[in-house]
């Protein structure tokens, strides 16, 4: 299993718990704002918008709290200007993080982040210095227990998907980034119900890490992972199933 797909489900299951909502909605109540900035407040004609209108709809969020994010991010309500910020940072073991952020104030934030990323047995990068490491595609995960690796191939393929992977009891589906919605579309319209849908920073190599440090790893990224500002993390550690399963 690839480090960015143990984590995105590591972060997926964290996700579901109730205690982990309010974090969940506060994000993705980000997403949408910014979004609805850039691109409009239309999600047909907003891709990026319609991406976070379906997760806020997937992790069950009211209407009344999407329809209010979205005109905060158009104009109509007053609400927080957001900026977009991508960190880059060295973890323990050499591991490189992209850390995606949404701020309201970025002096305030990259102290934060910088503070929380040396504690925990890492630095800050240059900008640029380990971005080079990823690429961004879409990632669509669908459960195992909807259909089988043949009928979704064909259904992911046919539509523009460039791969497929089984990990543990979920299919993981790239794209190229803007494919992402029209392989999503095609897959419900083949009757399947996609868990999520995202633009994922995939490693193009991974970085095998210890067990001590395999335990630094996943301490770092939950920790970076609650930060109010942090949108998403990702990282191209390697660690094997039997210790990730032990931690």
């Amino acid at each position: 299993m690839s480090g960015h797909s143990k984590w995105a489900t590591i972060r997926r299951d964290k996700e579901k718990n109730d205690s982990a909502r309010g974090r969940v909605f506060s994000k993705i109540i980000k997403e949408l704002t910014i979004a609805a900035r850039l691109g409009g407040g239309e999600p047909g004609a907003n891709p990026r918008l319609r991406t976070a209108v379906a997760a806020a709809k997937a992790a069950n969020m009211p209407s009344i709290n999407i329809d209010r994010a979205i005109k905060k991010g158009t104009g109509e309500l007053p609400g927080v200007s957001y900026e977009e910020v991508t960190y880059e940072a060295y973890g323990p073991g050499g591991t490189a993080l992209l850390i995606e952020v949404m701020t309201d104030n970025r002096n305030r934030t990259v102290s934060e982040i910088r503070h929380l990323i040396s504690k925990h047995g890492g630095n800050m990068g240059e900008s640029g210095s380990v971005g080079w490491m990823f690429q961004r595609r879409g990632l669509i995960t669908i459960p195992s227990s909807q259909t089988d690796e043949e009928s979704l191939m064909l259904s992911a393929l046919d539509a523009g998907a460039e791969d497929i992977e089984q990990v543990g009891d979920e299919f993981q589906v790239t794209t190229p980034p803007d494919r992402l919605e029209t392989v999503r579309a095609a897959l419900e319209a083949s009757g399947l119900t996609p868990e999520s849908a995202e633009l994922a920073q995939i490693p193009q190599n991974y970085v095998p890490v210890s067990s001590e440090q395999a335990r630094s790893v996943i301490k770092l990224m939950e920790i970076l992972d609650e930060h109010d500002d942090v949108q998403k993390v990702w990282s191209n550690f390697d660690i094997p199933d039997e210790l990730m399963a032990a931690l």
